[in-house]
């Protein structure tokens, strides 16, 4: 399965794409989007919708995981990463993508196996399960790919198959 990691923002859009199979995981590109200040908010939204269109398009994955939003202090910033991930979520929608949405918290359970870990912590196993070098940057990238492995793991879980055959049991249903 390939999957599209994606740290949500609009100055600095994470992204990772990894293959996982059989509890492994290999990196197949990452990287940043980087937006600038001085540019036009709407200039910006489209520069990441292009980029991101442009990654899932080379990549074809079978799925976007993402970060769940959560409003912060600042109510400016958390509008403008919720109109960033909108598009971010139109580009999945548009190549007919599944979207997968996952809380930091899941994310440092299914990294590191323990949900109060630093950050520091999250990517160095980031690093050691992709079998990088280095713990890639910007943050906003090992977080991308943080976010990417958390769905291979809920992908691969029997609690996550078992749900997804009773969604399809329940569909069939109800289309008879």
């Amino acid at each position: 399965m390939i999957i599209l990691g994606i740290d949500p923002g609009y100055a600095i859009i994470g992204y990772g794409v990894i293959r996982a199979q059989n509890g492994r995981y290999q990196p197949l590109e990452h990287g940043a989007v980087v937006t600038r200040a001085e540019e036009n908010f709407n200039r910006r939204l489209e520069i990441i919708y292009d980029s991101i269109s442009s990654v899932i398009e080379q990549w074809k994955p079978d799925a976007v995981s993402i970060e769940k939003l959560f409003f912060q202090n600042n109510q400016k910033t958390a509008i403008g990463v919720a109109e960033a991930r909108g598009v971010i979520l139109l580009a999945a929608q548009k190549a007919g993508l599944e979207v997968f949405e996952y809380t930091p918290l899941q994310v440092k359970m299914a990294v590191t196996g323990y949900g109060q870990a630093h950050k520091p912590q999250v990517m160095e196993m980031t690093r050691r399960l992709l079998c990088l070098k280095e713990v890639p940057k910007p943050d906003d990238t090992a977080d991308a790919l943080a976010m990417a492995i958390c769905h291979g793991q809920a992908a691969g879980s029997v609690l996550r198959r078992s749900m997804l055959r009773t969604a399809q049991t329940v569909q069939g249903k109800q289309s008879i």
